[in-house]
């Protein structure tokens, strides 16, 4: 007989709904919480001058010139985010097969995190590592016919992480899903003497169909030729991803992430548990886009579904979370 059995008495004795009836009790006994400190707000990157261009499969998301970043960071700083994370739109005259511009020191990534460093020093800057805003083919790596390159886009890859921590960069995240990708950055950061800059690693990323907003976003979803299953994860298999997690632990990462969120949920709980490292998940652009198309069409209550969704990831046991709602939660979580 399991502890459970042992000790259900009968209705009337247990009422579940007594610790249910009022605002305090709810508070009281809510086994989680979600707060300010949770979130991390993704901003998309366009060049220009005080320019903020509406991404039009993300409703209420812009893209943002490094001035309007900046005035993003501070908007953070005021709410109480501790991190934003940038992402680049660039134009398909930009691109090419090598991703040449990922290592620019003077790209727009690069000039973004300097300027948001110098005005917001105590914002957290995550700069993405992978090769897909960058590409003429829109792939996270460098091609060869059809195939990937692994241990050729690694080497790209360690020049990217090495100019964006040189602008300012704190936390360095590879998203490419290359094997050896975190212990190559890693030593090149040691070698380098960023021994204090943070890693957190994309260690169980799926191929997923919610990334399409996102890749409208940084504009490499016309660019994008064939898919991404040979490097990125099967959404039908969990024991992988731990093993992904626990290779890039063992190389050197200080956190982990999961993405998709929403619909990757169980992964997150199995990370945390398994390992007990800070676990963070993305609630991707798809995942937005679905709730935010729903709330400006009067389907969802905004406030509620907002933080409703959130929650479920901290249930989960998700240290953080990556969202592009992250400034509304805020306000929503201050009473503001």
């Amino acid at each position: 007989m399991t502890r459970r059995q042992k000790s259900s008495p009968a209705y009337p004795a247990i009422r579940m709904r007594r610790t249910r009836q009022s605002d305090w009790l709810r508070r009281l006994v809510a086994e989680n919480a979600l707060s300010v400190n949770d979130l991390l707000w993704p901003l998309f990157l366009v060049e220009g001058e005080n320019r903020r261009e509406p991404v039009a499969t993300m409703p209420g998301v812009e893209r943002l010139s490094v001035d309007q970043a900046v005035r993003a960071a501070e908007e953070a700083a005021g709410l109480g985010i501790p991190v934003v994370a940038l992402f680049p739109f660039t134009p398909a005259d930009k691109r090419d097969p090598e991703g040449t511009l990922a290592h620019d020191p003077d790209n727009l990534v690069c000039r973004a995190t300097r300027a948001i460093k110098q005005a917001v020093p105590n914002v957290g800057v995550l700069c993405d590592v992978a090769l897909d805003p960058y590409t003429s083919h829109g792939h996270d790596g460098l091609l060869k016919g059809e195939t990937i390159l692994n241990d050729e886009t690694v080497d790209a890859l360690v020049k990217q992480a090495l100019v964006q921590v040189e602008a300012g960069c704190d936390i360095i995240a590879p998203s490419d899903m290359m094997d050896g990708r975190v212990g190559a950055i890693r030593s090149a950061l040691e070698a380098a003497g960023h021994t204090n800059t943070l890693i957190m690693s994309y260690a169980a990323k799926y191929a997923s169909a919610f990334y399409g907003p996102f890749r409208d976003a940084i504009g490499s979803s016309g660019a994008l030729k064939g898919d991404k299953r040979s490097y990125q994860m099967d959404p039908a298999n969990g024991d992988e991803a731990l093993r992904e997690v626990a290779l890039d632990i063992a190389e050197g990462a200080d956190m982990v992430m999961v993405k998709p969120g929403l619909p990757y949920l169980d992964i997150v709980t199995r990370v945390k548990a398994e390992f007990g490292m800070p676990t963070f998940a993305y609630q991707v652009s798809g995942e937005y886009s679905m709730i935010a198309g729903a709330i400006e069409r009067g389907w969802f209550d905004r406030d509620r579904v907002i933080l409703e969704s959130l929650m479920g990831f901290k249930r989960a046991g998700a240290d953080g979370i990556l969202t592009y709602f992250a400034p509304e939660a805020a306000r929503l979580l201050k009473g503001l």
